[in-house]
């Protein structure tokens, strides 16, 4: 099924790839990792091996690494650096030092502090009530009800708990304070039901041969969310299985990322994670543009999509 996106500010496809470099090899890839996954996440295996298949040379390269050439790459594809969450600010400033990477760092800058979802929001996207909590501000907990509280920068759900009120207030409002604390702007959003049931549901676009994005698949994502926060979630406890999205689903789809601030280079990869709201109506609760795990197994021909988009860059 193809499902092709017109965003709002006009085509995806903003500019032209940069020109060759004179020490570039045409057919070396780097896919970006840190050291917690020196050899990538194994949910990236998949393109690897795709690349690989297609004659190109594909090295996992941790984004950090001092030694690494970034201009030797003809291309540097964002996949698995997720530690950059207590060094967003190194981050950024790296991503702006790489001249061919995708997704591009200008959309990494909007896409990494998930006070995005103001900016959707304001565009009509519907999305989760969200609270922002500020440092320096307080939060008082609501009367009742079960609340998922986390910071906007965070990756893999770190930092990440679920709260039942009133038992659970005095430690939703430590986890707030913590985060705010530390210089972090907090988000507390309601703990949707439709998670222990439906699940959310993550829609993958990779472009087609025009550059433009387009729907490639869709996974169920099982909770994962069991209570306070702990630091840390194995991001492998996910429970993943395919799933055809629903024709309200692709349309809020389609308004996200309609939505996109405008790009210095065409996007790569776009997962657009939703949930049903309390009326049915799928609300947005990420819009994945940075490193997001594509759930490549959960369509056996995902890898090739992805994998010929990025021979198209090449």
């Amino acid at each position: 099924m193809a499902f092709d996106v017109a965003p709002r500010h006009g085509p995806l496809i903003l500019s032209q790839p940069h020109p060759t470099h004179a020490t570039r090899e045409p057919s070396r890839v780097a896919l970006v990792t840190c050291d917690l996954f020196p050899g990538l996440w194994d949910d990236d295996f998949p393109l690897r091996d795709e690349l690989r298949a297609r004659n190109l040379q594909v090295e996992a390269v941790s984004w950090d690494d001092p030694g690494a050439d970034w201009d030797a790459y003809a291309l540097a594809i964002l996949r698995s650096p997720w530690d950059y969450v207590p060094r967003r600010a190194d981050f950024l400033a790296w991503a702006r030092s790489v001249p061919r990477l995708l997704n591009p760092a200008d959309i990494l800058l909007w896409n990494t502090d998930k006070v995005y979802l103001r900016d959707l929001e304001a565009a009509g996207v519907p999305i989760s009530p969200t609270t922002y909590v500020s440092p320096g501000e307080t939060w008082t907990p609501p009367i009742d009800g079960e609340w998922v509280v986390k910071p906007t920068i965070s990756a893999g759900s770190q930092d990440t708990g679920r709260y039942s009120l009133p038992s659970q207030a005095s430690l939703a409002a430590a986890h707030v304070d913590r985060l705010t604390a530390a210089g972090r702007t907090a988000m507390i959003q309601p703990y949707l039901k439709a998670v222990d049931t439906d699940g959310e549901t993550a829609l993958l676009f990779f472009p087609d041969a025009t550059g433009r994005l387009t729907f490639s698949q869709a996974a169920r994502k099982g909770p994962m969310l069991t209570g306070p926060d702990e630091g840390w979630i194995d991001p492998g406890s996910e429970q993943i299985t395919a799933r055809t999205p629903s024709p309200s689903e692709l349309t809020t789809a389609a308004q996200a990322l309609a939505a996109i601030p405008e790009s210095s280079t065409p996007l790569l990869y776009a997962r657009v994670d939703l949930i049903p709201g309390p009326d049915g109506t799928p609300v947005l609760l990420e819009l994945e543009l940075t490193e997001p795990s594509l759930f490549f197994r959960t369509s056996p021909s995902s890898a090739a999509r992805l994998a010929g988009a990025i021979q198209n860059r090449l």
